[in-house]
């Protein structure tokens, strides 16, 4: 939750704010396109961070790289609070800030892959489940920093929102990364790594080990998350900017973020259970097709102009669909690799296919400023969708399989 504080919050106020501040030299439009821009930034960084972090994850233990990742982005967000405007520095602003984003995206690429394993490796039963806390993760963290955003504004009002207000709930940070780091400090290594370790059955690379002996199945863990984070990057991100431009308010957009994140976590925690017992492929299937019909009306519920519509099409999309498809993820994509190579091959499987996230929103900007209309992104999403229907066909279901038994590789090849 801490984690993806700092780093949806980032991705909420490039949304709402960030175009204003440091691109105020462009017309709204192309400011919102190089706001996003730096938004994507940190996307195209999370899989350098996954094998990075992976790399000595799978070497030296999942709990030394968790309390690294969570300083680096706690101290990377603090800085985001305190950075001079375009106003105060000029082009040295959006500069910097592309730097930090791209720390972030190191952070969490790193992140997400030990946090799973710390739950996945522990659990003895409902992987999926527990594994799924994880993700529910996500949607906390989005809770958090659009109500912190939502309170910043609420108090400084529009103008101070947009000279200080928004700067408050990234120095908040510093805070969570004391609680999240005393936290992690209190947590033992996974019994499934420290077997490893302890029988010499690490490897000394373990990119290379996935590379060579699971492409397949890093393909395949691509494929099937992507259609879910363009889904996510479309609803979190875009949608908030697209339904400013559409003439909603700043703040009845961010509530309506606020509750449709505080139910996607119920969503995840639910669907992740269900993948216990009817499998992870049934239920991701399920969210895929559905997410592909909704699609098509997400927009128009946007651009109908009524607040409510508004609110419910983020509350089916992100509460209702877009867990089915993200919450049986965390254990799926743990259970598709060895423990040799388990840290590096979930997160780069993730990571890469986070770039959905990332892209489609600078995507779906750039096709709004040539004046490109909605049905075209609808379609987007909806191919993305048949993409993850495809992998996931192609992948045995994996909810039978053992994490502890180090001696070989159950993963299906």
């Amino acid at each position: 939750m801490i984690e993806y504080y700092d780093f949806l919050l980032y991705a909420t106020a490039a949304a709402v704010v960030f175009g204003v501040v440091f691109f105020p030299a462009l017309d709204p439009v192309a400011g919102l396109v190089a706001s996003l821009g730096t938004f994507a930034a940190g996307y195209l960084a999370r899989p350098v961070g996954g094998a990075l972090f992976g790399h000595f994850g799978d070497r030296i233990g999942r709990k030394r790289m968790l309390l690294t990742t969570m300083t680096l982005m706690g101290v990377v967000s603090f800085l985001i609070g305190v950075l001079p405007t375009y106003q105060a520095i000029g082009i040295w602003a959006p500069v910097i800030l592309v730097v930090l984003r791209i720390l972030q995206g190191l952070a969490v690429g790193g992140e997400w892959g030990g946090a799973v394993l710390m739950s996945a490796e522990h659990a003895r039963s409902r992987r999926g489940l527990w594994a799924g806390f994880t993700n529910a993760g996500g949607p906390c963290g989005m809770v958090l920093s659009t109500a912190a955003l939502s309170g910043s504004a609420a108090i400084a009002g529009e103008q101070g929102f947009l000279a200080w207000g928004w700067r408050v709930p990234f120095l908040l940070s510093i805070v969570l990364l004391a609680v999240g780091l005393y936290v992690r400090l209190k947590v033992a290594e996974t019994p499934v790594f420290a077997a490893a370790a302890a029988g010499d059955r690490t490897t000394t690379f373990p990119l290379v080990d996935v590379l060579r002996n699971h492409p397949r199945n890093l393909l395949l863990a691509v494929g099937i998350g992507l259609a879910a984070f363009a889904a996510q990057g479309t609803l979190t991100t875009f949608v908030i900017a697209y339904g400013v431009h559409a003439g909603h308010s700043r703040q009845s957009l961010l509530v309506g973020l606020t509750l449709s994140s505080g139910l996607a976590v119920l969503g995840i925690i639910g669907y992740s259970a269900l993948s216990d017992r009817l499998g992870r492929r049934p239920v991701v299937l399920g969210g895929a097709v559905a997410m592909a019909v909704f699609s098509f009306a997400l927009f128009p519920m946007v651009d109908s102009g009524a607040t409510a519509v508004m609110v419910l099409a983020l509350v089916l999309g992100q509460a209702l669909i877009h867990p089915a498809m993200y919450g049986p993820l965390a254990a799926l994509y743990a259970e598709l690799f060895h423990t040799r190579s388990r840290y590096t091959g979930a997160s780069l499987g993730y990571q890469l296919a986070a770039f959905g996230a990332g892209l489609a929103p600078l995507l779906f900007s750039t096709l709004l400023a040539e004046g490109i209309g909605t049905l075209g992104m609808s379609v987007i999403i909806a191919a993305l969708c048949v993409v993850t229907v495809l992998c996931v066909r192609a992948v045995p279901e994996t909810n039978a399989i053992a994490l502890d038994d180090v001696s070989k590789d159950h993963a299906p090849r």
